[in-house]
């Protein structure tokens, strides 16, 4: 941990503990957890700076940790820019970084995916229009063949044409 972060953790416990003169082994704990989280050095969570893992690692609820003063000074060492949060701080935020741009290129890739189908389905669409064109000009040439094939010969006597009563 850099220098700068010590000095202002012992500054701020230092002027907490001159403004509050009555503080309670609670809050001596609380300190101290939160110090060994600061320093990279927990003893029973994963090392994360979060309220929670301050508890945990005094000994008490976070009920106790709100009604503490102690919950001030670490807000104000958390918001101080010469405070730096242990290692560990940097990478869970850089592992939620690579999370979030890993969700972006799936996003991307999925709206990617989408669009190339319906490319896909709109030449599919084209192929099936040209398929259909092909067929029915086939069926137009069959059909003047015949055509001509029935005005060709004299032996064929047309049916009438019969329309249903409508």
């Amino acid at each position: 941990m850099p220098a700068e972060t010590i000095d202002v953790l012992q500054a701020v416990f230092a002027r907490l503990a001159r403004d509050h003169p009555d503080l309670t082994d609670t809050d001596r704990s609380l300190m101290a957890a939160f110090e060994r989280l600061m320093l990279g050095r927990p003893e029973i969570t994963d090392g994360t700076t979060t309220v929670t893992n301050i508890c945990a690692e005094a000994g008490v609820s976070r009920a106790s940790y709100y009604r503490s003063p102690v919950a001030g000074a670490v807000k104000e060492v958390l918001k101080d820019p010469q405070a730096r949060r242990p290692e560990l701080d940097k990478l869970c935020d850089e592992v939620r970084k690579l999370c979030q741009a890993e969700r972006k290129l799936r996003s991307e890739h999925a709206a990617e995916v989408r669009e190339l189908r319906g490319t896909a389905a709109t030449y599919a669409n084209q192929i099936q229009i040209q398929v259909l064109a092909l067929a029915n000009h086939q069926l137009r040439e069959d059909n003047r063949r015949l055509q001509a094939r029935l005005t060709a010969t004299t032996n064929v006597v047309p049916l009438p044409v019969v329309l249903p009563d409508g």
